[in-house]
């Protein structure tokens, strides 16, 4: 499979959304990424339930919501209906991780989970089988614009070992710093989706650069 590229929204101009939505939607880009924040389990607070449903309305790709919330299990039947295809949670915010990752399957989405920069990879032994993605966070969650951790390289290697390993088909999925220094590595690493939100809509070129990333060309 020819690794994904996901635009973070986080970085997208809010008072032109909806013409940054449409630039995803007319480029090489294959989902869009949505961060939820409560200013609770991070500083920050940014989209909730009714921007969701705008986005979606107008979207014509995926909408991979990333969840960065406390007791996310009490809101997943609502991000459905708000829209979302794929929904990722935090390992420290589910106490039954298992019953979480079922209930969203169950729900009609794909199930993703998130490990943080301090999180040992092997924490997610006894689920990779269960999820369709792990998001692996390159930087600590909240904020977007942060310098990629170069750490994160080694953790994806020793991620995609431990796939093999549970012969899981789960996709890996990278977040923070991504940019096009960096992504053919990532690749190489074992990254199936790169999640580039500054590095897109920072750019002279948003749509340009989403086919360098989609492409790897420098």
């Amino acid at each position: 499979m020819s690794h994904l590229i996901a635009p973070s929204l986080l970085s997208a101009n809010f008072l032109n959304l909806a013409s940054d939505i449409e630039m995803v939607n007319n480029s090489f880009a294959d989902w869009f990424h949505v961060d939820v924040m409560d200013g609770h389990f991070v500083p920050n607070i940014s989209f909730g339930f009714s921007i969701i449903s705008q986005i979606k309305s107008i979207a014509r790709k995926p909408l991979d919501v990333h969840l960065m919330i406390a007791n996310p299990d009490n809101y997943v039947d609502a991000f459905k209906k708000a829209g979302a295809d794929n929904l990722t949670v935090h390992y420290e915010t589910c106490t039954h991780l298992h019953r979480t990752v079922q209930s969203i399957k169950e729900a009609g989405m794909k199930a993703g989970v998130v490990i943080n920069p301090h999180n040992p990879v092997e924490l997610l032994t006894d689920i990779v089988t269960d999820v369709d993605l792990v998001l692996m966070m390159s930087v600590n969650p909240g904020f977007g614009g942060q310098k990629f951790i170069q750490s994160s390289l080694n953790r994806i290697s020793r991620l995609k070992d431990l796939l093999i390993q549970k012969n899981s088909n789960a996709l890996i999925e990278i977040d923070g710093g991504v940019d096009t220094s960096n992504a053919k590595a990532l690749v190489e690493a074992g990254v199936d989706v790169l999640v580039a939100g500054s590095a897109v809509f920072g750019a002279q070129n948003p749509t340009a650069t989403i086919t360098k990333l989609k492409e790897l060309s420098n």
